[in-house]
């Protein structure tokens, strides 16, 4: 969980809260339980620990671009409702649907409900463009960082963050773990590498990663742990 955080850059703690859920304390009224919001995965048997699968991430990277957009996590909740019910399919933030259709969908929801909170998440998030309802600028970035496979889901996702570097997050390649699209190696390895003394010439020469890419991917890095 600790390295999905690191990968869609978001605190540890904002990212076990959206993978656990949380306990709601309001200043009137009975306690109430936000479930969670991204897919996760208990690890063994009495184990606390619990495992991001692809599609978490997946979701999490959504969520990281709505909360750009200035939208309270408290209203984004009433959204993602809406939108897996309007959807009609599991894990819409990881469909491609989420993409052609769920600005529309947000858009047609709010304008039934117009006091609704799904209604002024909708003002922040959906964007009139060429006569149609589209996702703002912020969400559109991110949902273009994502391919899809034949089934509809994200089956790669380009990491934010890099100036110089493409690092990507394939499932099917190096256990998920974020890989340099130049070279094939995985980031945490040449950062390794590098923290052990090697030079950036000398990662470069073994890894076949451009020195520019390895020196952002150390940017980052500091950045990240700062």
């Amino acid at each position: 969980m600790a390295e999905a955080a690191r990968i869609v850059d978001v605190p540890a703690s904002t990212f076990r809260t959206w993978a656990r859920g949380r306990l709601v304390k309001p200043q009137e009224g009975a306690e109430a339980y936000g479930g969670p919001i991204i897919t996760s995965m208990k690890l063994p048997p009495r184990s606390k620990l619990r495992s991001i699968p692809f599609v978490g991430l997946t979701e999490a990277m959504v969520l990281v671009a709505i909360r750009k957009s200035g939208v309270p996590m408290q209203r984004i909740r009433p959204a993602l409702e809406e939108l897996k019910k309007g959807l009609g399919i599991q894990h819409a933030l990881a469909s491609k649907r989420l993409y052609t259709d769920g600005a529309e969908l947000l858009f047609d929801y709010s304008a039934s409900h117009p006091d609704s909170q799904v209604a002024r998440v909708t003002r922040q998030l959906v964007v009139v463009r060429n006569n149609q309802h589209v996702f703002s600028d912020i969400i559109e970035e991110y949902l273009q960082r994502f391919e899809y496979a034949g089934d509809g889901y994200v089956r790669l996702i380009r990491v934010p963050g890099y100036e110089q570097a493409e690092v990507v997050v394939d499932p099917y390649r190096s256990a998920g773990a974020p890989i340099f699209v130049r070279g094939g190696c995985r980031v945490k390895d040449v950062l390794y590498r590098y923290h052990s003394g090697e030079t950036v010439r000398e990662l470069t020469m073994e890894f076949g990663v451009p020195a520019a890419h390895v020196e952002d991917a150390i940017r980052v890095a500091s950045r990240r742990a700062a």
